[in-house]
């Protein structure tokens, strides 16, 4: 009796427990679709806003891009340099769409929201400026790039390690197109930290062009004739002139050089005006007589001679 009496209270005890458990789930998920319920309410309430506020976005994005064309076709062409236009043009893009965003958010009434999202955006932005110092370098540097007004999209430019053509300046680099037509991109950073040389900042440049003669040549004749040559086949502008130096005597030919100026924008054209300098040159001098000498190396083998014809006699 006593062990069927303790199996009635153990069943008992179960049913209870279960019961309590089967109550409990069914609280909770009449609580989570009172929930759902109260959010169906409050989207259903705010539906007006929210498509209010997805209409302003919208609006806005149309408006930006229509103020970007207008800028760019407009406002901007007064500006020389084409990578500000460039930038400017995108920062009045997204400063139009982040005017759109707040307007958005204070219609769907998220003013404390927007306030968490600036405090946020403040506290990600010191970590990301702290994990991406190169790249913000950079950025930087593209900055400093764009408003720099020395250097313009198209400028032929030289550095420590590659030349070319201004293609791109971006906010993290600058991409330049070799002579070869192959393209190179360098950090923003870099650049900026670099010497550079701009060859397109002006328009006219002097270059050098050096040959040599022989010794039984007049120096007088030759130093004329150069300066007649490059005078009559390049135009000196007021201030510029041909100059004319002997520069040393060499193993077999007294050398000189002349400076002359051209107009050049691009390494191309400092390889064509020696070109056609070396060839009137050469043709000139050929005419006259005078001689460029290649490099002579005199043998003497007379102390030889004289040590072999010893070691005859001695045999």
């Amino acid at each position: 009796m006593d062990n069927r009496y303790g199996f009635i209270n153990l069943y008992a005890i179960n049913f209870y427990t279960m019961k309590d458990k089967f109550f409990s789930i069914e609280d909770a998920i009449s609580k989570l679709w009172d929930k759902l319920d109260g959010w169906m309410d409050a989207i259903i309430l705010r539906l007006p806003n929210l498509v209010m506020a997805i209409l302003i976005m919208i609006v806005f994005y149309f408006i930006a891009r229509g103020v970007k064309k207008l800028l760019l076709k407009l406002l901007l062409p007064r500006i020389g340099q084409k990578s500000i236009q460039d930038i400017i043009a995108k920062i009045i893009f997204l400063s139009v769409l982040l005017i759109g965003f707040f307007i958005a958010l204070g219609v769907l009434e998220l003013n404390k929201v927007l306030t968490s999202i600036l405090a946020g955006a403040g506290v990600v932005g010191l970590a990301v400026g702290l994990a991406l110092q190169g790249t913000l370098s950079n950025t930087v540097g593209g900055l400093v790039l764009s408003f720099m007004p020395k250097i313009n999209i198209n400028d032929y430019i030289e550095t420590d390690d590659v030349k070319g053509f201004v293609s791109e300046i971006s906010l993290r680099n600058i991409v330049l197109r070799r002579p070869d037509n192959n393209y190179t991109v360098v950090p923003n950073s870099k650049f900026v930290e670099n010497s550079f040389t701009n060859y397109s900042i002006s328009k006219r440049s002097r270059i050098t062009v050096t040959c040599g003669v022989g010794y039984e040549s007049s120096m007088q004749e030759v130093e004329d004739l150069v300066i007649r040559i490059i005078s009559e086949n390049f135009e000196q502008k007021k201030g510029e002139s041909v100059e004319f130096f002997f520069t040393d005597f060499g193993d077999s030919s007294i050398n000189f050089m002349t400076r002359f100026w051209i107009d050049m924008v691009k390494n191309k054209q400092e390889y064509a005006a020696k070109h056609k300098a070396m060839k009137l040159i050469k043709s000139e001098f050929d005419s006259k007589g005078i001689n460029i000498p290649f490099p002579i190396r005199t043998l003497d083998f007379g102390k030889n001679k004289l040590q072999m014809a010893k070691n005859e006699n001695e045999d």
